[in-house]
Parts: structure tokens; sequence; C-alpha cells
């Protein structure tokens, strides 16, 4: 509450000098109109699905600017300085990049300068409050990830804006800088803005390219857009240390050159301890809010993983319960440490209650200890048959696992959010559950690659233990579907 009322008070004071830009989002593809729904319901702005799959845009205010942190269904948040809906490709490639290296300074750098400026200063405000260091520059390895926009370094505002042309100062042009950080151990963030004001900015220029009729690589545009942003501001460039990154996203035809806000991609918020298939906190945000939670649910993962799931419901939706649980004992212990590193997280936090709503146990998926008709959602990643099991073991769990959810969810009003890549096998499984399950709504989403569906389904009111579907044998602790469970989370 206080750190909202400290940014409330500032956008107060800032109001007569409020910027209005456009801010642009990275989400889950598939996931955008959850995403455009979440940034209305928090912020109040109206927003643009890309014609790129994972990518909306909204206009905001400066003043509101510390609400676009609270977003939970995005990526990666960046300030747009300038879109081309139509953008007007040379024939020939030499042409093209030296339109790229004309771009750079015809461009309206200055607001998304300034906001870039007021979302660092609160960070920095942030990361005080709590009492920690400031934050290490991107290291090299997260540098090379693709999408991945880079870590801005907290008190970077203080660093000197103005670049070294003739006649000095930020006009109608600006670009991606990239640095080391500024934090030094021992020192706190004021003597580093003394020592580091007369520095000049370090940046990178990212392109994220898509279409296929280009007559250029994304390296070669980032070189020549970025090397005349260096050009024009006397910035360094460095691609692993940076201040501020500079985006040239190119989709076909459309061209928006944009500023990274984020330090580095929402998605990992919640884990620190990793398994083999992770699930992403924004997809699992996505998930979640597909099926509505509402107070006092209870709310069940049956494949828990490293707990994503269970955790980010805990977190938006803390007057649900959550049980996560899996039967491999290095899941359980990977959510385990992940539930106890949010715990630590949330008491460096004065304001922030102790405790999550979620408790973690291992159990057989096919045999749940739980009452029949207890839970009202059901949550889960299911074993895709590619990293983890295979799609051959996949016939006898499915099938297995939707009869055992169905026990468990209470008719009529039951939910299941379901992710799986092997679509053909969910299809055949749902399809002897007529009396069961009912789909009522498929989200197709990219995963590493991969073409996966969210299928949302609802429990139908027959009584378990009275339709063609249930009446035949329940698979014991010891059955081959349980056998089959076990081996896909336990390879």
């Amino acid at each position: 509450m206080s750190e909202d009322k400290d940014q409330h008070e500032d956008g107060k004071d800032n109001m007569s000098d409020a910027v209005s830009v456009i801010l642009g989002a990275t989400v889950p593809t598939g996931f955008e109109y959850t995403a455009a729904e979440e940034v209305k319901e928090k912020t109040g702005a109206d927003v643009k699905i890309s014609k790129d799959r994972g990518r909306i845009y909204f206009r905001i205010t400066t003043q509101h600017l510390h609400l676009v942190h609270k977003l939970r269904s995005v990526d990666n948040l960046f300030v747009v300085v300038a879109e081309f809906v139509d953008y007007e490709f040379k024939d020939t490639k030499e042409e093209t990049l030296k339109d790229f290296q004309k771009l750079a300074s015809k461009l309206p750098w200055t607001d998304p300068l300034e906001v870039w400026k007021i979302n660092n200063s609160l960070k920095k405000k942030k990361w005080r409050r709590k009492g920690t260091n400031l934050p290490k520059a991107y290291s090299s390895s997260q540098a090379g990830k693709e999408g991945d926009f880079g870590e801005l370094t907290m008190n970077a505002e203080k660093l000197k804006l103005e670049s070294e042309m003739p006649g000095g100062g930020l006009e109608e042009n600006g670009s991606p800088v990239q640095s080391d950080s500024l934090a030094s151990q021992g020192k706190d963030s004021e003597e580093v803005a003394d020592e580091s004001s007369t520095e000049v900015l370090k940046f990178r220029v990212t392109c994220n390219r898509a279409g296929e009729k280009h007559n250029f690589t994304s390296n070669e545009a980032a070189r020549d857009f970025g090397g005349a942003v260096q050009d024009f501001f006397q910035w360094k460039p460095d691609m692993t240390k940076f201040d501020i990154e500079v985006l040239l996203n190119i989709h076909n035809s459309e061209v928006v050159v944009g500023i990274a806000l984020t330090e580095e991609s929402l998605h990992r918020r919640n884990i620190t301890h990793f398994g083999p298939t992770t699930l992403r906190s924004t997809l699992a945000y996505g998930m979640l809010r597909l099926c509505k939670p509402q107070i006092s649910d209870v709310i069940i993962d049956p494949m828990c993983g490293t707990g994503a799931i269970p955790l980010e419901g805990a977190i938006e939706w803390k007057n649900s319960y959550y049980l996560a649980g899996d039967n491999n004992d290095q899941a359980v212990k990977r959510t385990l440490n992940n539930i106890n590193h949010i715990h630590r997280k949330r008491q460096e936090n004065d304001d922030a209650p102790w405790g999550l709503p979620v408790d973690t146990l291992q159990w057989d998926l096919c045999h749940l200890p739980v009452r029949t008709a207890s839970v009202d959602i059901i949550i889960t990643d299911m074993p895709f048959g590619k990293r983890m099991g295979s799609k051959k073991k996949n016939w006898d769990l499915y099938p297995s696992c939707l009869r055992e959810m169905a026990r468990v969810c209470r008719p009529g009003t039951g939910k299941a959010v379901l992710l799986t890549q092997d679509k053909k096998c969910f299809a055949k499984a749902l399809s002897r559950m007529g009396g069961l399950w009912r789909k009522s709504h498929t989200v197709w989403v990219n995963i590493g690659g991969l073409h996966a569906g969210v299928f949302l389904l609802k429990r139908v009111a027959s009584v378990f233990g009275e339709t063609p579907e249930d009446l035949g044998q329940r698979p014991g602790p010891g059955g081959s579907a349980a056998r089959a469970q076990k081996e896909n989370e336990g390879d």
C-alpha cells in the first residue's frame, strides 16, 4: 500500500508535466485477448492487438506508468518511438539498410526517453524501499536469448542523457543504449549516481523480424540502424551490458521502433528452482484467467512440476485455495523451494502478509487423495510426450487423468484448464468422456516452437459413477495408467 501511495503522490506532483505515449508488450502467443482484458481492467487503456502474434499496444500517460508493472500477462514492456504500418522497403539490401541508417536521426526520441527515465526511477524507489542492492547488468548468456529485452540499470536515469552532438540535448532523436552495472558493493545509489553522472550511456539494438520478403537479415538491420544511433547520440555500443536497449521490430511491412522498459522477461518472476519443463508464469496467469477463480474456490494442479500455476494463482487470486501435487518427489521439492522463495520476498515487504494459500504434497495422479466432487477448478500442464514421457504412454495416461479429474471435480460447476501439445491423444481421450466433460474453449499457443492447445473444459452435471464413461474399472495406484504417469513424471 505504501508503494502505491508514493507512486500516486509522485504522479499527482507531475500531472501537469504528464507525457502520453504508446506502450508495447510481448505476451504469450494465443493469449493476446486475455492480456488486452487485463490491461483494460488495471490501467483503463484501450488495447490494439498487433498483426504480429504475441504483441499488444496501448496508450498511457506517465503518471499512470506504475500501473503497467502490475500486469501479470506480459513478458516484456517497451515504449514505442515510432510505428510504420506500411513501411516501403527498397528493392536492394544496400538501399534498405541505408534507409535504416537515415531513419535513426528522424525519429521522435524525446518522450520515449523521458518515459524510460521515469520508469527507471520507479524501479529504483521500489528496490530502495525493500533495502536491496541495485541489480547487476545483464549477463551475456541472457542477452543472447531472442525476445529477452535486456536488463535496465535501475539508477541509469542519473546518467548523462544529453547527446554529445553539437548543441547537445535530446532532440527528436534517440537510441537504445546498453551499460555496465552502476551499483557498487558497499555504496548507496546516491554515491553511485554522483560518480557516474559524467558517464556515456551504453546501448544495444535488437531486431526481431518476421516475414519472408525481406532482402536483409535481422543482424544486418540491427547493425546498420545501431550504427546510426551511435553516430547521432555518441553513445557507446555494448552487446552484453547496457543501459538502454532499442528494439527494431519488423513484421512483414510493419516496422516498430521502441525502447525496452523491463530489465528481463517477466515470465520467470516466481520461479528460482527450474525443472525440465517449467511453465512460464505469464502463461500460467493466462490459463488461470480463463477459468476465472472465485472466492473460496478449491483449485488443484495435479501435475504441478515447479509450482508455476499454483504460485501465480496464490499471488493474484489470493482468496482461493490451491493444492499442488506431483508424482515425482523432485518436482514436489522444487515447488516447495519456489513457495519458500516467494515467502522470503513477501517478508521483505512490510505491507505484504506472510504466507500463501497453497499446500503441496506427493500423490498418484490416477488415484488422487481428494474427496469426490470437492474441487472447483483443475488446472495443469500435461506431459507432451516430448521432453517428458512419450506419446505412446499418453494413450493410457490421458483417459485415466480425465476420469480421475472428473471424479474430484464438482458436477455442473467444475472446470478444467489443460495444456498439452499431444492434441491427437487428448482429443481421443476427451471423446470418450462425453458424459463427464464438455469442451467449451480452446486457445492455441506456441510453447518453445511447439504448437500446443489450452483446453477449457466444463464438468457436466452427471454424477460420477452413473455414466457409461466412468462405470469401467477405475485404475488403482499400481494400474497401467499410474505406471505410465510415474514414468512420465520421473524421467
